[in-house]
């Protein structure tokens, strides 16, 4: 049965054998990638077109607040789950004046 210290040794070693291997097994993609571009003559544009798949990823921005808490000055903006001071009250009694 191996010790602690063995097998604390043996994962070391092969995180480091982990290290080398995707390091060059990166090099190597990178450089088939780099010969496919020059190869084609391939622009930026062709192998990342912009479009859908960008608008897709937008966020949204922060949204403002619509409701305070008079006591604590808490605020909530109306949207995900109603907050512990709201529970069981009217939301109209908290609304901030536009």
């Amino acid at each position: 049965m191996s010790s602690l210290k063995d097998l604390l040794s043996q994962i070391e070693s092969l995180q480091n054998q982990v290290t080398e291997v995707r390091q060059r097994e990166v090099g190597e993609a990178i450089a088939k990638v780099r010969a496919i571009i020059e190869e084609n003559q391939l622009t930026v544009g062709d192998v990342f077109p912009s479009g859908k798949a960008k608008s897709a990823a937008k966020k949204t921005g922060k949204v403002a607040a619509k409701y305070r808490d008079p006591i604590s000055g808490n605020t909530w903006s109306g949207r995900g789950l109603a907050p512990k001071w709201l529970a069981g009250k009217n939301k109209a009694d908290f609304l901030i004046a536009a």
